[in-house]
């Protein structure tokens, strides 16, 4: 009785804190990031960058985009603007607060003044962290992960996605790793939204097919949480959420099964900038907490972990989503199987998940997680309640028994899917 008691009072207090961040979010001044977009885009960069008065610049990137020659055009076009840059390639695929301090110590040693983060959302979130890290020299990123905990300008950052997914550069959220706990948790901060964003679909056409196809999930999740969670959009952000299912409903097959398909490459480049716009103010759920506390134990990619979790977490909900995904069906004009002609809510919000796990099995992305170990799911519990309750505001509150719940459901569910492959 007085679990059940102090659950209600949680749930209740969740959604005290979520009307006042509703009114909080309404106050903010939301800005998105100016734009430089088409075939070609990143070398018209430099440019934007000298006439805008900066001298040097740290370029943040991976290193396996460095050794791939994806740099070069970008390269040759700032060395023919003689505009000055040093490299920092350091970085892994969940960027760890140790890569940070790497980069706040080659950003000011080689006294540079902005930074161009060309990559995927690994890259975008270290060069946020690096800015962070600069504004607040005395704070360490633990002490910066939170809400608004920077509250300071931060080196200007002009942002190039190589991959169609995160939409960090959009975003004023910075997902960083503690090396120590492997404890995985966001910085969020007005000041961390890059004040400029090149999407060039040519970036994009590399793309190995498993990376295309976890990068589009993780856009698709962000849209799908933020749109369902709802409570703190505008009619902006629910039109933000609309494009981006609409154009991943249209192309991420396609720029799956054709990485040279332009067209595909370019409305998925636009897709994962709506979604993360509109995630930015909307929100996410628990598909992100649970993910991020396994991504973070395991050392799985991002994009994967949301792929696999965002159907379960959906059909857990119930009822209190088969509105907003009936929504989303109808935006995406999807065929509804209605043999006795009425077409309610669920009927649609049901053909919508369907889609949902049919699209996972066409990428190639595992039904269930079987990295999950028993011993971690009360640490995974921890870390995911702390992370979104009392600020996500998800169509259904889960205290730590409902979600410890659902975490066993998707061990078993994997233990099974193992099974079933074995026979």
């Amino acid at each position: 009785m007085k679990a059940n008691v102090k659950s209600v009072l949680m749930k209740k207090y969740c959604r005290v804190y979520q009307a006042g961040a509703k009114l909080l979010m309404a106050a903010l001044p939301w800005r998105s990031p100016k734009m430089l977009s088409g075939s070609g885009a990143v070398k018209k960069l430099p440019e934007a960058v000298r006439d805008r008065g900066f001298h040097k610049v740290l370029i943040v990137t991976g290193p396996k985009i460095r050794a791939s020659g994806l740099l070069n055009e970008l390269l040759e076009e700032m060395k023919e603007k003689k505009l000055k840059y040093v490299i920092f390639d350091g970085i892994s695929q969940n960027p760890t607060d140790e890569e940070v301090e790497n980069g706040v110590g080659i950003f000011l040693g080689e006294k540079c003044d902005c930074m161009i983060a060309f990559g995927g959302g690994s890259v975008m979130d270290c060069a946020k962290g690096i800015g962070a890290r600069v504004a607040r020299p005395k704070k360490a990123v633990r002490n910066l992960q939170g809400l608004f905990r920077v509250l300071r300008p931060i080196p200007v950052i002009f942002a190039v996605p190589t991959t169609s997914g995160s939409g960090s550069e959009a975003t004023i959220a910075a997902v960083i790793t503690e090396v120590q706990t492997h404890h995985k948790a966001s910085i969020n901060d007005l000041q961390l939204m890059p004040r400029f964003a090149v999407l060039d679909p040519c970036l994009t056409v590399g793309l190995p097919p498993q990376v295309t196809a976890q990068t589009g999930m993780d856009a698709l999740c962000h849209a799908v949480e933020a749109y369902t969670n709802d409570t703190y959009n505008s009619d902006f952000e629910r039109l933000m959420c609309s494009k981006a299912v609409r154009l991943i409903h249209e192309s991420l097959l396609t720029a799956y099964e054709d990485g040279t398909n332009l067209q595909a490459r370019k409305d998925m480049q636009e897709a994962a900038f709506h979604a993360g716009r509109a995630f930015t103010r909307g929100s996410v759920g628990y598909v992100h907490a649970i993910g991020h506390a396994l991504s973070g134990l395991y050392g799985v990619p991002h994009g994967l972990v949301m792929a696999i979790l965002l159907p379960h977490v959906m059909r857990a909900y119930g009822s209190s989503v088969y509105d907003k995904l009936a929504d989303l069906c109808d935006i995406c004009a999807m065929e509804v199987d209605t043999p006795d002609g009425m077409i309610s809510a669920e009927v649609r919000a049901e053909t919508f998940l369907q889609w949902m796990e049919e699209l996972k099995e066409k990428l190639g992305i595992p039904k269930y997680p079987d990295m999950i170990r028993e011993e971690d799911v009360n640490q995974i519990v921890k870390w995911a309640q702390k992370e979104a309750n009392p600020v996500y505001p998800v169509p259904e509150i889960w205290d730590a028994q409902e979600m410890k719940e659902f975490v066993l459901a998707m061990m078993e569910g994997a233990r099974l899917e193992g099974a079933e492959k074995n026979e």
